[in-house]
């Protein structure tokens, strides 16, 4: 694979590096998803992973994964995923377009492609797998012996991060939120190492960046997480929303991947396209606003509003009451509005949006 001491430079934390070819046979083998090549040979190839799965529609046949590895020599090795979620579509055409563009005269090392890694929840256009009802990004590290995207999750995790030295994982609002295009980082084990992290993002060039401290959303149990556990680094970026596919994401995606592959050593880059220096921004203990009451809710704000404690994020109003008034729902601390909740519906507890602050880098 990447030669035959070490499987990438990367730091390892909580997980012990995998130093021979025959260990990494080991988890090949320990997998129930079939690999179609050989990720070590040199040149551009492309296949579908497949993954048995036997339903009421097809007792014997597998899900194919769409998978493109391109390699030349040796070098780090990328690995770019979109579809995480089904239906966060930037990424997705992104990374295909990509694909589809680069050979092997173009790269230095590796680039392993996974433009739809929850293929069937692209292909049903939902966040979560129709075939388990699971959110591949809350599944990390995985299960060999799991169900269909516990099955997923362990591959990436077991086989595909041991030759990864660099992960981007492309997301957007999916059907519920709209995100203003933003990339985040994990926080490091030391201010140097987040430092280090913290460029993949200047790199990427997003209108906002900020660093996460893992705590929120799924946690350690995202792609992202299982990155940190393993001491890979990987920027996660969300690029849109409501089940759109937007050009302003898709440009971002496109050019950000390809700016960072360059930094790499991955791309030899003649054209950097200019970027705009991102804003670091930070979340607050508290920096999402939730629906107390279910109705329809009618926002009063955009994205990338700065807004302050008392102002009204909008109003709820009470189909099933229609001579009720509506109920407003108000901002308690100070920031810009980061993300909003797309439907009008809303049921109590559902988010209608996350603010930031400026931070100081």
């Amino acid at each position: 694979m990447a030669n035959d001491q070490t499987f990438g430079p990367h730091r390892a934390r909580d997980v012990e590096p995998i130093k021979t070819r025959d260990e990494f046979a080991a988890r090949l083998r320990a997998t129930p998803i079939e690999t179609p090549f050989d990720y070590d040979e040199d040149g551009k190839q492309e296949g579908f992973l497949r993954l048995y799965h036997s339903r009421e529609t097809n007792g014997y046949g597998y899900v194919p994964i769409p998978v493109i590895s391109v390699k030349n020599g040796k070098g780090p090795t990328a690995l770019l995923v979109g579809g995480n979620h089904g239906n966060e579509y930037e990424g997705i055409v992104a990374l295909m377009n990509l694909a589809r563009d680069l050979d092997q005269a173009s790269v230095q090392g590796r680039v392993i492609i996974l433009p739809s890694l929850n293929f069937p929840a692209v292909m049903a256009g939902t966040r979560s797998s129709p075939l388990d009802g699971s959110n591949l990004n809350r599944c990390f590290p995985g299960d060999a012996m799991g169900s269909p995207t516990q099955v997923i999750a362990h591959y990436v995790s077991s086989v595909l991060l041991l030759l990864a030295d660099l992960v981007i994982d492309l997301h957007a609002g999916g059907r519920s939120s709209e995100f203003i295009p933003c990339a985040l980082v994990r926080e490091g084990c030391d201010e140097h190492e987040t430092a280090e992290l913290a460029r993949l993002a200047d790199w990427f060039g997003a209108p906002i960046s900020f660093v996460s401290k893992g705590k929120g959303g799924g946690g350690s149990l995202t792609l992202a997480g299982e990155c940190a556990r393993q001491g890979i680094p990987c920027l996660t970026a969300e690029l849109g929303g409501g089940e759109t596919l937007s050009q302003r994401g898709l440009k971002l995606a496109t050019d950000g991947v390809r700016r960072i592959l360059s930094q790499w050593g991955i791309l030899a880059s003649t054209d950097p396209r200019a970027m705009t220096a991102t804003r670091w921004v930070k979340k607050g203990p508290e920096n999402r606003l939730h629906a107390h009451v279910a109705g329809i809710f009618e926002p009063r704000i955009e994205l990338g509003e700065y807004v302050s404690p008392g102002r009204v994020a909008g109003l709820i109003h009470f189909p099933d009451l229609p001579m009720r008034s509506p109920e407003e729902v108000r901002f308690e601390s100070s920031g810009y509005v980061l993300s909003r909740h797309i439907p009008a519906l809303v049921q109590r507890g559902d988010e209608l949006c996350t603010f930031v602050t400026d931070a100081i880098r």
